[in-house]
């Protein structure tokens, strides 16, 4: 059967059906603008010290100003002659699907580097809220060990993982004959947060913007006897 729509009347209603797609996509970003935890695949770590020095999930808790300072000192210590790669462990989904290595942070320290033994054979420093982890495939790391022991494990705190990361690896580096300072490098966390919330409420308005469009260009396409009958 033939569709008796009028051609201005169907566009209308394409365009009623765009507007509101994309403010329900505009929507669906705001309400999750927020960081998520790490995706659960094989081992998210793995895959992140593959390629770089650091891995930190979003639910850790580390202020932007601690990231910039553990990135900065490992930068230092590589430059130094120190090479380190470090795993901030949060919660059990940041493993993957090794949740069972959960509050060990010994053994999946050792997991993790033998995982990463073909394209790194360096030490690997763990730290989980209940303590640490330190291995390197192939050799013992006696002096290194002693060291970390003296650190405190993480409060429970946010920006604790972090505190305790950032004295463990310079732990770490002294004990190999490295003496690192801590870096200075900070972010205002008030700004950074401020201008997060007004991203959020910005996409959030346009978002209502455009589902009022969306009702108003599919009230016009409505054909016309029907809104006079209605009257």
């Amino acid at each position: 059967m033939a569709d008796s729509t009028h051609p201005t009347q169907r566009t209308s209603r394409s365009r009623a059906r765009l507007c509101l797609a994309v403010s329900v996509a505009v929507l669906a970003l705001a309400s999750g603008w927020a960081a998520a935890p790490a995706q659960a695949d094989g081992d998210p770590a793995s895959d992140v010290l593959a390629l770089q020095t650091l891995f930190l999930p979003q639910d850790a808790g580390v202020p932007l100003g601690q990231q910039a300072q553990l990135v900065a000192l490992l930068a230092a210590a590589r430059r130094g002659g120190y090479r380190l790669r470090v795993a901030l462990v949060a919660s059990s989904t940041d493993l993957g699907s090794v949740t069972e290595l959960w509050r060990q942070p010994q053994n999946y320290a050792q997991f993790l580097g033998q995982e990463l033994s073909l394209v790194y054979r360096g030490p690997v420093l763990v730290v989980m809220p209940n303590g640490f982890g330190l291995y390197r495939p192939g050799q013992r790391l006696s002096a290194e060990q002693t060291a970390l022991a003296g650190v405190r494990a993480p409060a429970a705190t946010v920006g604790g993982l972090g505190t305790a990361a950032l004295a463990a690896i310079r732990r770490l580096a002294a004990a190999a004959g490295h003496v690192l300072g801590v870096p200075r490098t900070t972010v205002p966390a008030a700004a950074t947060s401020s201008s997060a919330d007004t991203l959020s409420w910005l996409a959030f308005a346009i978002g209502i913007a455009l589902i009022a469009l969306a009702w108003t260009a599919s009230l016009r396409a409505q054909p016309r006897q029907r809104r006079i009958s209605s009257t």
